[in-house]
């Protein structure tokens, strides 16, 4: 994951995520907006100098890299059943990788690292506290107490992309790649 749960729970805007089923919504909104930034930017995020084929079997890739340790994330792709995203949890003596979920058994995965660059952590961080804060108001442009007053502004296509304000990820612009 491009970040982890217990990461965002010493922030003061996550602390009341501190339960099982608040770290469980929590790791699902991660994922989400993971795969948001992967999807509006088309980039993978893939550092291909650290890549392996290997077989695999329940949450066993036969191969590993050098380059890989326990909680790095990977991509594997080529395989038709396993391609998806995967947090290694172990790399063996035996030269083998664990991952977090079950896998289809196959005899080849390419499997790629998956690098993130710390300004588009730092944007999935405000996008995920703008989510916890904000989600519940989207659409309210002043809101007046007295004499209950409240305005709502326009969501089109220039004020919102992917249910977030432009202006939160206007981060990932560098990181945007041709879509052919």
């Amino acid at each position: 994951m491009i970040l982890s749960v217990e990461e965002l729970i010493e922030m003061d805007d996550f602390s009341d995520f501190d339960t099982d089923s608040g770290k469980a919504i929590l790791k699902m909104k991660i994922k989400a907006v993971e795969q948001l930034i992967r999807s509006y930017t088309n980039n993978k995020f893939q550092n291909r100098f650290i890549r392996f084929e290997a077989a695999s079997e329940s949450d066993v890739l036969y191969g590993a890299s050098d380059f890989l340790k326990a909680d790095d994330e990977v991509e594997i792709s080529r395989s038709f059943v396993n391609d998806g995203l995967y947090t290694v949890t172990e790399i063996t003596e035996d030269g083998y990788t664990r991952v977090d979920q079950e896998l289809f058994t196959v005899n080849v995965n390419l499997v790629t690292k998956i690098e993130y660059p710390e300004d588009v952590i730092m944007g999935a961080i405000n996008l995920l506290v703008w989510e916890v804060n904000n989600r519940d108001k989207v659409g309210i442009k002043a809101e007046t107490l007295s004499r209950h007053s409240v305005t709502y502004y326009d969501q089109d296509s220039n004020n919102t992309v992917m249910g977030y304000p432009v202006s939160l990820l206007g981060f990932l612009r560098p990181y945007m790649k041709a879509r052919f």
